[in-house]
Formats: structure tokens, C-alpha cells, sequence
């Protein structure tokens, strides 16, 4: 297995992510731009080293893994990495990013002797510290078979085709996931204003075919307590579910269902904002609601 890694991105994800690395007797070294993220990550996991530049995490590292917001930013950073012989050449994009910029970014890379393997996850920050991320993974057949050991100690690693795949996935994957919020939180408050108990309600659905990631975790653990913490904002969630409806756009296929989908999310961002966890969404259709009746 890879044993030393440089890692960039220490947010909600990335600093349980590097937490299981170290458990697992890997050497770390971790960057963020943020120096309150720089902080509080090396008081969260004392036993990686925490560097000053996104080049210096490269230097004698096997691979480079990226867990950072955006395409754009991806880009900017691996930028900054040197393609010096000492270092890594071998860079995960463990973001949520476009799948065609992807692909530019591998090609681009290719050209100084590097391979670039995209790599995104689910399952949020409670998998995050569990270790039972699903991962999928893009990339060259050798390269990605070298890499499972090491993505295995964050979660369940899953080849799904060549660079961009795993993207490409992990969007769609997330426009599922937020239509599947929209439609059980519509469910659940046209009950719960019925008069059933939502409790009793996502008991049932959690047997029967209605069931799904919002019913049997995001309600149960986040919406009914009230307390809103899944740890992924909205604006994050729209970010996905755009890249998703742009890959759609590109196809044959109609997609009116993940249009209209996507087109409540951004209501629900404006009115929200990015920083809102995107549970929150239940609490704003209440509102919708609310506001109708009066």
C-alpha cells in the first residue's frame, strides 16, 4: 500500500479523511490555504504534518490527494504542484468536479509525466470518520489498482471506467440524492399536515419502497431533532447538481424531472444561502408552506 501522501483540503471531509490515513500508519502531509483550517486540523489529527505551500505536500509523497471545493480551484492548485522527479505523480481528485474539465486537467498533466485519477465520495462526514465512504474511482486500470488499498481506509473503493467517470458519477449520484430530499420532505409535511405522525411515517417508508438516503438518515438524524448538522451546504449541493444537469445536456436524454429539481435547489439557495446545510431544504419547504396559508 502507499505509505506517504501529501493531501490538500482540510475541511468537513478532508480532516476525518486524513485522520483514517494516519490511523492506518500512513505519513501525511497536509496542506490547506486557510490558515484557521491549517489550525484546527493539526489540533484535530496531531499526527500528520501540517505543511505551508499545496508544492511542499508533494515533495517525496507516492500521491497527491485533493479534496477541495471546486474544478477551478482544483486546477489553480495542481498548478502549484511541481512536476520536479522528487515528486508525486500520481494525483487524486477526491473534489466533486466537472467531468469534462477533469479530463482536460488528465491530459494536461500527461504531458509532464503525470496521471491524474479522479476519485470523489459520499456519505458525508459521519462516513467520513467511519471509513465507509462509497468512492469511485476514474482512471487507468494499473494506477487505480495501485490506489485501492490506500482509498480502502476511507471507505469501499469502486473502479467505474477511465478519468472523469468518477465524477461524472458523483454528480449524478448528488442529483439523486437532492430530488430524492425534495420528494421525501414534500412527502413527510403533506403527512405530518394530514395529521400522521412524522416519526411513525419515515418507520414505514424506511420498510417499504418509498425508502431512501433522506428517509432512513438525513431525516431521522438531522431534520425531525432539528438540528441541521449533515456538514454539506447547499451551495456545495447545487454546485453538483448543475454539473449533473450540464453532463445530462450533453446527451440524448430529457431530463425535466432534474431540471425542475434543480431549479427549486436554486430557489432554496438564494433565499438560504451557500453556507446552509442542505437539510435545511425540509425547514424551507415548511416555510413555503407557511407563507401560502396565510
Amino acid at each position: 500500500m502507499i505509505r506517504t501522501v501529501g493531501f490538500i483540503g482540510l475541511g468537513h471531509m478532508g480532516t476525518p479523511m486524513v485522520s483514517r490515513l494516519v490511523d492506518a500508519g500512513v505519513t501525511v502531509r497536509a496542506y490547506d490555504v486557510s490558515p484557521e483550517a491549517r489550525e484546527a486540523f493539526a489540533a484535530a489529527v496531531p499526527g500528520a504534518a501540517v505543511v505551508g505551500s499545496a508544492a511542499e505536500t508533494a515533495d517525496g509523497a507516492e500521491a497527491v490527494l485533493l479534496c477541495l471545493p471546486n474544478s477551478a480551484i482544483v486546477e489553480s492548485v495542481v498548478a502549484e504542484l511541481d512536476p520536479a522527479e522528487d515528486s508525486a505523480r500520481v494525483i487524486v481528485d477526491m473534489s466533486s468536479s466537472e467531468p469534462l474539465r477533469t479530463r482536460a486537467l488528465a491530459a494536461s498533466l500527461a504531458d509532464t509525466g503525470r496521471v491524474l485519477v479522479d476519485a470523489p465520495v459520499s456519505g458525508g462526514v459521519s462516513g467520513a470518520r467511519a471509513g465507509t465512504l462509497a468512492v469511485m474511482v476514474g482512471g487507468p486500470d494499473d494506477v487505480v489498482a495501485g490506489l485501492e488499498p490506500l482509498l480502502a481506509v476511507m471507505g469501499r473503493p469502486r473502479h467505474v471506467g477511465p478519468v472523469g467517470a468518477g465524477h461524472a458519477l458523483k454528480a449524478l449520484n448528488n442529483l439523486m440524492s437532492a430530488a430524492h430530499l425534495v420528494a421525501s420532505s414534500e412527502a413527510v409535511l403533506v403527512g405530518e399536515e394530514f395529521g400522521l405522525d412524522p416519526a411513525v411515517m419515515l418507520e414505514v417508508v424506511n420498510g417499504s419502497s418509498g425508502r431512501s438516503g433522506s428517509t432512513e438518515n438525513k431525516w431521522p438524524n438531522h431534520i425531525l431533532p432539528g438540528t441541521y448538522g449533515a456538514g454539506f451546504g447547499i451551495g456545495l449541493l447545487v454546485k453538483d447538481i448543475h454539473i449533473a444537469l450540464d453532463l445530462a445536456a450533453s446527451t440524448s436524454v430529457p431530463t425535466r424531472h432534474a431540471a425542475a429539481t434543480v431549479a427549486l435547489w436554486d430557489e432554496a439557495l438564494a433565499e438560504l444561502g451557500p453556507t446552509a446545510d442542505h437539510t435545511e431544504i425540509a425547514r424551507w419547504l415548511r416555510d413555503q408552506g407557511d407563507v401560502a396559508n396565510r
